[in-house]
């Protein structure tokens, strides 16, 4: 934006620093003492500093040796009294291949240094995976990084930190290394590497779930077929996009493997649900057929996002509001024997259908040979729904029967949900038709 902050406390404007909130790489220790330490100051109180604190030399504080305030900075554990004021440096880093986060604390407890100035767990890249390590990082609130380990566990602690002022080895699987200064934990190491599949859903932003925007916020690579990528947008500049083809699917996968192995955080998208005729399967079907352990010790999840059957179902009402069945008409990976045979058991269980991939310019045929299996089992009047690009501009959603459907009333952009024999179909009140079917069957149970 271009413009300077504004100095807005009695404390800033009297001292020319904000005390209770120091510098990157330093924590205050309590700010409830602090507000009174301050107040003091403010009163006419001297201070004397203890401790390097680099970013107070150029402060107008009202600096005594014999002051009674103290500004303590240090790692060591101490308790704080109402004269003083502590402010930790985040200097301490804590190897181990073992250890839950009260195992930690009482390791440096018993080391006397305060937990406040921890700066990260560090760990070997084997045990990437590892739930508890993960865990205790969560629940101290400091990052866990990886290097790859060659010695003990304290040769790793002095591998990640330049300049050391003590190291504690406290047993085979947990050592403490102090630095003479605090450092970016974010530059020891590396990250476990994190690979979200996740769904946009059918195109609208207002259905994307929060989960998928928040994962888009945090990827460092973004991977997909070109029109879904450019849905997923925008993105920042420092972003990498990958796009390509619709059907590498596989290849898409394992790179988005190679990346996540690196320490990354990388996102693969999918239009809709990534479970449903997307690239979670293949994603996982890659992570199968390799033996790579980088690849193995990525943090893995599906997102979730709404489907185009149910999208398009929700725009129409609830035609899929009983047992239901979804297919894909495509026979680019499964022969048509075997789409015939489902559609005519699906038909014959009388379940409600939604069609994927229902027509193409390569596959003009198969919708209608497709229907006529459904109309062995179906009346005519039986009631369709046809959703077309449902949650993109130019949506368009129409109410037929399967008397009246024809192949070229469908593209490879719609959404075709044919009923079953409980389906109904209403006039709305604003003009159109509400479609759905009754979560009972058989005789409508009472009330």
């Amino acid at each position: 934006l271009q413009v300077s902050p504004a100095i807005t406390t009695s404390g800033e404007l009297r001292f020319g620093t904000c005390l209770l909130n120091p510098p990157s790489g330093y924590a205050l220790g309590d700010l409830e003492l602090g507000k009174r330490f301050v107040a003091d100051l403010l009163s006419g109180e001297n201070v004397r500093i203890e401790g390097a604190a680099p970013w107070l030399a150029d402060a107008q504080l009202p600096q005594d040796l014999q002051a009674r305030l103290a500004i303590h900075v240090g790692h060591t554990a101490r308790q704080a009294d109402a004269n003083e004021l502590l402010i930790y440096p985040r200097n301490v880093l804590v190897a181990l291949t073992a250890g839950s986060a009260h195992a930690i604390r009482a390791a440096l407890h018993e080391a006397n240094i305060a937990v406040q100035s921890l700066a990260c767990l560090l760990a070997d890249e084997s045990d990437m995976a590892n739930p508890t390590l993960r865990e205790a990082a969560l629940e101290l609130g400091v990052p866990l990084r990886f290097k790859p380990r060659s010695g003990s566990v304290l040769e790793l602690g002095r591998s990640a930190v330049s300049a050391l002022l003590s190291e504690i080895a406290l047993n085979d699987s947990l050592a403490i290394v102090v630095a003479a200064e605090p450092f970016d934990p974010l530059l020891i190491g590396r990250a476990r590497g994190r690979l979200a599949v996740i769904g946009l859903g059918p195109g609208a932003a207002e259905l994307m779930v929060p989960a998928v925007k928040a994962e888009l916020a945090r990827a460092n690579d973004v991977l997909g077929y070109e029109t879904y990528v450019r849905m997923a947008g925008p993105f920042r500049a420092d972003q990498v996009l990958h796009c390509t083809d619709n059907r590498e699917e596989m290849q898409r996968a394992r790179h988005a493997f190679e990346l996540a192995a690196q320490g990354r955080s990388v996102v693969v998208v999918s239009s809709g649900d990534p479970g449903v005729f997307a690239m979670a399967a293949a994603v996982l079907e890659a992570l199968h057929e390799s033996s790579d352990t980088h690849w193995h010790n990525v943090e893995l999840e599906m997102l979730p996002g709404v489907s185009a059957s149910l999208a398009t179902a929700a725009q129409a009402g609830a035609p899929l509001g009983h047992d239901f069945c979804v297919m894909s008409l495509s026979d680019n990976l499964k022969p048509w024997s075997i789409i015939e045979k489902r559609l005519d058991l699906a038909a014959q269980a009388d379940l409600a259908l939604a069609f994927y991939n229902p027509i193409s310019r390569s596959r003009p045929w198969q919708l209608g040979r497709a229907l006529e299996i459904v109309a062995q089992h179906r009346t005519a009047e039986t009631p369709v729904v046809l959703g077309r690009d449902i949650g993109r501009p130019g949506q368009t959603l129409r109410v037929t029967t399967l008397g009246q459907l024809t192949p070229d009333q469908v593209d490879m952009r719609t959404m075709v949900l044919i009923g079953s024999s409980t389906t109904c179909v209403f006039p709305r009140a604003g003009g159109g038709e509400w479609v759905y079917t009754p979560r009972w069957y058989g005789d409508k149970p009472g009330g």
